[in-house]
């Protein structure tokens, strides 16, 4: 079974060198556009020299994933008989998962696609555990609905330090954006089933620190059993408190703390923070 099924995901998710070695897992690199040029994920630009370009206030933007690209790569993983089981970024921010789909319409090879509604690490939660539900000789139905199960105890939150990257891609007025930086405006979004929504406002850092001690707080009674901080450079000093103040000294807690990936960070901008949990239990 688990020669005959190979997993592929997308660039946009977060997993370690090691993770992605042991668990065989095949990526298809996202693309984004920085003033008029298109660079590969991971191929040509990586993820801190998309660092390098915030700071110069060279602004990115998504760009749609090639459909051919997406053929090409499961004619690749199907030339010996394999079928592909991919999962994908949430539709919710990208285009991925709709060209993914239509894309295995177009291959002889047998391709399964799962819309993740998630992204970052919460997307290689249910890469991670696929991969091992295929070692155990699950079925793709099981697979799926293991995914869905894992979706609902995930959660991710996004703390945005400002608003530049929102106000470029068009997702937040100008007008707004300009009042938002005078009052120093901190937001909060949570990534849900069908939009990214805000969730909590505030006029300083402690608006952070805050919303994670309200977090954990909400984990008492179920949980966290991994966490990660995905970000976007902010200074290594707070992200560590973070950390302390979400799981205090927990040390049996998986956790990982690494840049974002290019496609998140068009959304987010600069100083960004994801704190993305997966708790014990269905996360209400």
């Amino acid at each position: 079974m688990t020669k005959s099924i190979k997993i592929l995901t997308d660039s946009s998710i977060q997993l370690t060198a090691e993770e992605i070695k042991k668990y065989s897992i095949h990526i298809i690199p996202l693309s984004i556009e920085i003033e008029g040029t298109t660079f590969i994920d991971g191929v040509d630009i990586s993820r801190q020299e998309l660092i390098d370009n915030l700071r110069a206030g060279r602004f990115p933007k998504t760009s749609q994933p090639a459909l051919g690209k997406f053929v090409e790569m499961y004619d690749k993983l199907g030339a010996d008989g394999s079928s592909v089981l991919a999962i994908m970024i949430s539709d919710v921010l990208s285009g991925t998962y709709e060209t993914a789909q239509t894309a295995a319409t177009m291959t002889e090879t047998n391709v399964t696609v799962i819309n993740s509604k998630s992204t970052d690490r919460g997307l290689a939660y249910q890469v991670i555990a696929a991969a091992k539900d295929l070692a155990d000789g699950k079925s793709i139905a099981e697979i799926k609905e293991h995914c869905l199960q894992i979706y609902k105890r995930t959660r991710i939150n996004v703390l945005i330090d400002n608003l530049d990257c929102l106000v470029k891609g068009g997702r937040v007025s100008r007008l707004a954006g300009t009042l938002t930086k005078l009052i120093n405006l901190k937001v909060i979004v949570e990534l849900g089933d069908s939009s990214l929504d805000p969730v909590v406002k505030g006029r300083s850092k402690k608006t952070f620190v805050r919303f994670c001690e309200e977090l954990a707080q909400r984990h008492v009674d179920n949980p966290i059993i991994d966490l990660a901080l995905s970000h976007v450079d902010p200074e290594p000093e707070f992200i560590e408190r973070l950390k302390t103040t979400i799981i205090g000294d927990k040390t049996n807690i998986p956790y990982l703390s690494e840049l974002t990936s290019p496609i998140i960070m068009t959304h987010t901008g600069l100083n960004a923070i994801g704190v993305i949990t997966l708790s014990e239990k269905e996360d209400n």
